[in-house]
């Protein structure tokens, strides 16, 4: 399970990082704000994961399965919420680049 997290976090934080490089170098050629824009929403998901997400994400990996409890739920409905944000996150750079094409 943890290999398959890992390459999911690898995976993920290659192309966030990826798509942000490519959106600032939109910008630097066609000096048009709404790339830096997109870039700076899809980049915001390394921060976002690393400083909101991943602390959820440990204290659920140190439970137990057979100690689940209301603490158990709760955490699971909230790593969730903030999965929808960073979905969002993503959304919201792509709209903003379909934007940036006009």
């Amino acid at each position: 399970m943890e290999a398959e997290l890992t390459r999911g976090f690898a995976m993920q934080a290659s192309l966030a990082l990826a798509c942000a490089l490519f959106g600032l170098l939109a910008v630097w050629w066609t000096r048009d704000w709404r790339w830096f824009v997109g870039a700076a929403l899809i980049f915001a998901n390394w921060p976002y994961t690393v400083f909101v997400i991943l602390p959820v994400n440990k204290r659920l990996e140190k439970m137990p399965a057979e100690a689940a409890v209301n603490e158990t739920r709760a955490l699971i409905k909230k790593w969730g919420d903030l999965h929808a944000v960073r979905a969002a996150l993503g959304l919201a750079a792509t709209l903003v680049f379909l934007w940036a094409l006009n």
